[in-house]
């Protein structure tokens, strides 16, 4: 059960994730590019603030992080900009395509060496295979 839990999980950040470009575009076209990125940044922020909060969570050991542990927030506002402009050039699905072709190859590339601490999965015959099929099936999206 634990792991269906994980796949939907999983699956409704996708799900997110592809319709958020598209929603801050929308407001981008009446606040401008940046501006949406800091309206979605605040409201999640806020968001976030109160489930974290009534949680019980805590921040103390962000005290503790190394600098590079604090650049999720750079590199999430570095995403929402750049599909926020790319989406009404190109489409959802032609962003969304991109997206995932350079996800499989980074997320190869982290797992086979192990980065941030996780644990090592080794690039092998059948990964890369699998990773081409995808590619292939991207190539033959946005050639349509």
């Amino acid at each position: 059960m634990f792991r269906l839990t994980l796949f939907l999980m999983t699956f409704c950040g996708g799900i997110a994730a592809t319709i958020q470009p598209s929603v801050n575009a929308r407001l981008a076209q009446k606040i401008g590019v940046i501006e949406s990125a800091c309206v979605s940044f605040a409201v999640g922020t806020i968001v976030l603030l109160i489930i974290a909060l009534s949680g019980g969570g805590s921040f103390k050991g962000l005290y503790d992080a190394e600098w590079w542990e604090l650049t999720g927030g750079f590199l999430g506002a570095f995403f929402v900009v750049i599909t926020t402009l790319v989406v009404p050039r190109i489409g959802t699905t032609g962003t969304m395509v991109l997206i995932i072709a350079a996800q499989l190859i980074v997320g190869m590339l982290m797992d086979h060496f192990g980065l941030f601490g996780f644990r090592g999965v080794a690039i092998d015959l059948k990964r890369l295979a699998g990773v081409g099929l995808l590619g292939a099936g991207i190539v033959l999206i946005l050639k349509s």
